[in-house]
């Protein structure tokens, strides 16, 4: 049964994946390689693993944020046993199956990066559709959060707490660029709010910063095409935004990417300020250090009648 396109709440009782396997081509946005991505199903209990297939054998990468080996303007995954063997970029995908309930695939590419297509997270969501979705037998399970943490760098912070059911978030930023300034959203996360609030959004970075991003090896496959570049208050592409917060929409997308590698949905409360893939990362890391902080529950599986009062957060230094 395909259930991308419907309420999917009574349908995440059991776990999920892919109808079929499909595939794309496209450049990386920080190799400027061209790569072939490829999704295929997975029996339950998989998880989202990444596949180099252009290694012989071929690297099994399984999508955890304890596997996550670089954070610099993307996610990096790499095993601990094989460091130079890295995946990038993989926050977009992430987000889109996530967001779309898929609880098992296989991720294959055929280097170092997902393709980074349009900036976006749309085109994956396309390829998710087009393959379509299946039940398994198998129940679905969540990660709830039990007790306030957080992580902060400077007056940048990122959050999880609480929460009944799902996963609400609120996201705000502030840079120097008239173009993008203060910007905030708050969003409760389904498939239908992921796919009309967040998944044209597209990435972003600062003309001034791209000579340096290059030359730090960064950045070489950017363009208009697959970015949004901002000079000041102008918004350097020819076609403009998609949506006047496309910037705030953008980041709340890599961090749905980004808490998908906690290794399966998440019910609670995010909050984050001016966060970025590092805090992110750093936050779930944080929330498994203590097992008290989290538990894994069966989908659908009410919350405790009592949680940890709010006094108890944790506050973890940069």
């Amino acid at each position: 049964m395909d259930v991308l396109n419907q309420d999917s709440s009574a349908a995440r009782d059991m776990q999920r994946t892919l109808k079929s396997p499909i595939g794309c081509v496209g450049i990386g946005l920080h190799s400027g390689l061209q790569c072939r991505l490829t999704l295929r199903p997975a029996e339950p209990g998989t998880g989202l693993v990444f596949r180099r297939t252009d290694l012989s054998p071929p690297l099994d990468i399984p999508a955890r944020c304890d596997h996550v080996a670089d954070t610099r303007l993307c996610t990096v995954l790499a095993r601990p046993d094989a460091p130079h063997h890295r995946v990038g970029t993989v926050e977009h995908l992430l987000a889109a199956l996530a967001a779309a309930g898929v609880d098992n695939a296989v991720l294959e590419v055929d280097g170092p990066e997902v393709p980074i297509l349009d900036g976006s997270a749309a085109s994956f969501l396309f390829l998710i559709d087009c393959a379509g979705l299946a039940r398994q037998d198998a129940p679905a399970a969540e990660i709830e959060v039990l007790r306030p943490v957080r992580v902060q760098e400077g007056a940048a912070f990122a959050e999880l707490r609480p929460g009944a059911s799902g996963l609400d978030l609120a996201v705000s930023i502030a840079f120097e660029a008239a173009a993008i300034g203060r910007q905030s959203l708050r969003l409760r996360l389904s498939p239908q709010a992921f796919r009309g609030q967040l998944a044209r959004a597209r990435t972003f970075a600062l003309a001034g910063d791209v000579d340096r991003l290059r030359q730090a090896g960064l950045a070489r496959g950017g363009s208009l095409q697959n970015a949004i570049v901002v000079d000041g208050h102008r918004v350097l592409n020819p076609g403009g935004l998609h949506m006047p917060d496309e910037f705030v929409r953008h980041k709340m997308l890599d961090v749905v990417g980004d808490l998908a590698l906690a290794g399966a949905p998440l019910r609670g409360r995010f909050i984050g300020h001016c966060s970025g893939h590092t805090l992110n990362n750093r936050l779930l890391r944080a929330l498994f250090e203590e097992r008290a902080n989290w538990r894994r529950v069966e989908a659908g599986e009410p919350s405790p009648s009592r949680v940890v009062p709010l006094r108890t957060e944790q506050r973890i230094a940069a």
